[in-house]
């Protein structure tokens, strides 16, 4: 389904980068159901647009709502407590590890700032350099390194994440 001039359709767009862009979106919202609902929205806001958006970067701009329209969320969002059932006393290592360190990971995520989550999205998930991240975001590439620091020394210090990684297990493809 190409238009004419040889421009790829919105379907086309949709099916070539729907998982990728589903993917940043969970890695945003940490909600199968929210970041479902964060990409439908950012693509509901691209259809009417899309004869212009076509011949430039469909993706970046994609990116780039999905970043604006999480942070809006988020900024209206009540951030109270969560509920958490009693953790166990100590982690062992068993076939569904690879999961854990996923969840772990997500959950730590979900604890990040939205600048310093989106940073690392943008630079380790969906691999762009400093300089794209820091086009994305509207900011300096020394703002996408600072935040990309604290970030990490965040995730480090998460406890789940680091008795997961230290019990010896590991995750390639997170």
């Amino acid at each position: 389904m190409v238009v004419a001039g040889g421009r790829p359709s919105f379907e086309e767009f949709v099916s070539a980068c729907g998982r990728r862009l589903l993917r940043a979106a969970w890695l945003l919202t940490g909600d199968a159901h929210l970041a479902e609902d964060l990409l439908q929205t950012v693509l509901a806001k691209m259809w009417p647009k899309w004869h212009r958006l076509a011949d430039q970067s469909p993706e970046a701009y994609a990116r780039k709502a999905l970043i604006n329209t999480f942070s809006s969320w988020w900024q209206r969002r009540w951030r109270g407590e969560v509920p958490y059932g009693r953790l166990p006393d100590s982690v062992t290592a068993d076939a569904f590890a690879t999961v854990d360190l996923e969840h772990a990971l997500a959950a730590a995520l979900r604890a990040l700032p939205p600048r310093q989550r989106a940073v690392v999205v943008l630079r380790y998930f969906e691999d762009l350099s400093v300089a794209e991240t820091a086009a994305l975001l509207g900011c300096g590439p020394g703002t996408v390194k600072s935040q990309a620091a604290k970030a990490l020394r965040t995730l480090r210090g998460s406890p789940a994440v680091t008795s997961l990684v230290e019990g010896g297990e590991r995750c390639d493809h997170v």
